[in-house]
């Protein structure tokens, strides 16, 4: 599977933006998604994770409440809405699929990712 991620851009603390993350190749409701942020001079991390089907997600602790993970296997595509953007969440996003049909935190867990895009939140 191939991954096309977009939807980044500037927005002032509080706003929101949606990133997709398009997927085209093999069967897209085979994968677990996944999205990750790498900050600048950091190490990347783990945002969000849904399930084949849509019905399971996890989000890591610094994220939750403010962003949404979702997917659209008729489309092929999997969203994050982000709420409530802070400064730190300034960072490269990417998406990712694994696999595994379920939920996975970890990098290893993820077979094919996207080119990132770049979220930047202004204080």
């Amino acid at each position: 599977v191939q991954l096309q991620a977009s939807g980044g851009g500037l927005v002032q603390a509080g706003g929101s933006l949606r990133l997709s993350c398009a997927a085209s190749g093999r069967t897209f409701s085979s994968y677990g998604m996944g999205w990750f942020r790498q900050a600048p001079g950091k190490e990347r991390e783990f945002v969000a994770t849904i399930s084949w089907s849509g019905v399971s997600t996890y989000y890591a602790d610094s994220v939750k409440g403010r962003f949404t993970v979702s997917r659209d296997n008729a489309k092929n595509t999997a969203y994050l809405q982000m709420n409530f953007l802070k400064p730190e969440d300034t960072a490269v996003y990417y998406c990712a699929a694994s696999v595994n049909r379920g939920l996975a935190a970890q990098e290893n867990r993820y077979d094919a990712w996207g080119r990132g895009t770049l979220v930047t939140v202004s204080s």
